[in-house]
């Protein structure tokens, strides 16, 4: 009986073992399954995670702009003579104000002979010691400080910067001796022949004044009575090609004259075929970016539409007026828009019913997410959750808005989602 109880246990025991195998194999067999199916929809539909992190998108095109200011070309009638330039490049004058001065006819030869009484000068204070006041040495030291600097100077129109604060100096040092010596010395003399050389000089050159307050300039390309503010009806894509102007070019400076600008704001002209040139309106805010890479902000003020698909946009900029100066000609980037926030690919956005939605992936479990789209661009778009306020105008109920899962940076969302897996 024992020996029977036995083999039914054995047998019992083998039956048990079996289902096990056959419910292993079954699972097995199951996730197998799971396995190439799951494969097959990644074929036939690729996913791929995608970490969701702050950008920004731009809707730009990079563009050629004349650029067109407010200026104006003074000149002097001893223009022959050469030129010193006493307002520098980019510096701002007042209407009225000394911009430059001619030499005079002799102003060579001029320069020499105060140039040599200055030696003489100095050599005569250096040889009489009753002359030196506090004045004087301190004169004397900011002269040395002065000298010494000059050799580090490499800077041209910085170089006769200092060498023009020199001669002040000295001439101040010559005076105060002059001052302090006996009527009819010989350091007399040579003073008031200095001053009479100097005062040659002065009544023989021409100074040319400033019409205008603004920025001064010396380079002029002969365009400033053509590309102004009062001409923009006669621009055309033709009109401005015609000007055969090389993008880039730092214009020339002129030994003859200078200019005044006016230093609050330019113009930029720029031919574009664009479907955003298309829609824009006078008056709208754009943004531009110079070869800086400074973005400023720009106002359309005039649009000129050509019989062909071009169009002339005229931009008003009131910063980096000075950037541009030396340029008739310039490459920059027009922005049409820009939007910052959170950044995904297209391909993660589903649309239902006029809403548009991703796929969150938190550790395996995946969810529906309604989203905001601010804004679309060709692979990226910019995201937000909706706040409460916008639930409420759209509609939902308190428990919808309790239960509504927001989208938020770092999280991780499906590309190409296989809604049939998401539950």
């Amino acid at each position: 009986m024992k020996q029977k109880t036995k083999k039914q246990n054995k047998k019992a025991n083998t039956m048990q073992i079996n289902k096990k195998k056959v419910v292993l194999y079954l699972a097995l067999l199951l996730l197998i399954m799971y396995i190439l199916y799951t494969i097959y929809l990644l074929i036939k539909q690729p996913t791929d995670i995608f970490t969701i992190e702050e950008g920004k998108l731009y809707q730009e095109e990079t563009d050629i702009g004349y650029v067109i200011r407010s200026e104006k070309v003074i000149k002097g009638q001893n223009y022959k003579n050469g030129m010193e330039q006493i307002k520098l490049e980019g510096e701002k004058v007042a209407k009225n104000e000394n911009v430059f001065r001619y030499y005079s006819a002799n102003e060579e030869s001029l320069k020499q002979k105060v140039a040599e009484l200055d030696n003489k000068i100095q050599e005569v204070m250096k040889s009489d010691t009753s002359l030196f006041s506090s004045d004087m040495k301190l004169l004397e030291n900011q002269i040395d400080e002065k000298v010494a600097n000059i050799n580090k100077i490499t800077d041209s129109t910085k170089l006769e910067e200092y060498k023009k604060e020199i001669d002040d100096l000295v001439r101040k040092k010559s005076k105060i001796a002059g001052d302090s010596s006996p009527k009819g010395s010989y350091l007399n003399q040579l003073i008031e022949e200095r001053k009479n050389y100097e005062n040659q000089l002065n009544s023989g050159a021409e100074y040319v004044v400033a019409p205008m307050s603004g920025i001064t300039s010396y380079k002029v390309d002969g365009l400033e009575e053509t590309l102004t503010p009062d001409n923009f009806g006669a621009l055309s894509k033709d009109y401005l090609e015609k000007l055969d102007l090389k993008t880039g070019k730092v214009v020339a400076t002129s030994e003859e004259c200078g200019k005044i600008i006016d230093n609050f704001y330019c113009y930029i002209a720029t031919v574009t075929s664009s479907e955003e040139a298309k829609q824009a309106k006078i008056e709208d805010k754009i943004k531009i970016r110079l070869s800086n890479n400074s973005e400023i902000t720009a106002e359309i003020t005039n649009i000129i539409k050509e019989d062909s698909d071009d169009i002339v946009l005229i931009l008003k900029i009131d910063k980096q007026v000075e950037e541009l100066i030396n340029y008739r000609k310039i490459s920059f980037q027009l922005i049409w828009w820009s939007e910052s926030g959170l950044k995904i690919p297209n391909q993660a956005i589903i649309e239902e019913d006029g809403k548009n939605y991703v796929i969150r992936n938190r550790a395996g479990y995946l969810s529906k997410i309604l989203i905001k789209v601010k804004k679309h661009g060709e692979k990226y778009s910019i995201i937000e959750a909706y706040s409460t306020e916008e639930l409420k105008k759209a509609g939902l109920s308190n428990e919808e808005i309790a239960k509504y899962k927001r989208i938020s940076i770092y999280d991780e969302i499906i590309v190409n989602p296989n809604l049939q897996n998401i539950k």
